[in-house]
């Protein structure tokens, strides 16, 4: 079972950095969307590839911003702390 949750936290993962690099991609251009990705691997700074998911699910794949919200939220979620304990 936890075997299971793991490839469903990685494939979650890698979903996200994929739509992520789309919507930067599709906002500011390829070069960008380079750097942002590594950039939150390198630096393990990962907000700007998380709104890129925002993004890159309402405007490259139409999604509905509350689908767009609900599919960035865990990310999210993780981001916010970690922020907090670095200030």
């Amino acid at each position: 079972m936890g075997g299971l949750m793991l490839i469903g936290v990685i494939s979650y993962g890698i979903a996200q950095f994929c739509v992520g690099y789309l919507g930067i991609e599709d906002m500011f251009g390829g070069g960008w969307a380079v750097a942002a990705l590594i950039g939150s691997l390198v630096f393990r700074f990962t907000l700007p590839i998380t709104i890129g998911a925002f993004f890159g699910a309402t405007e490259v794949l139409g999604w509905h911003w509350f689908a767009a919200l609900i599919f960035t939220a865990p990310g999210l979620l993780f981001i916010i702390p970690a922020v907090a304990t670095s200030l």
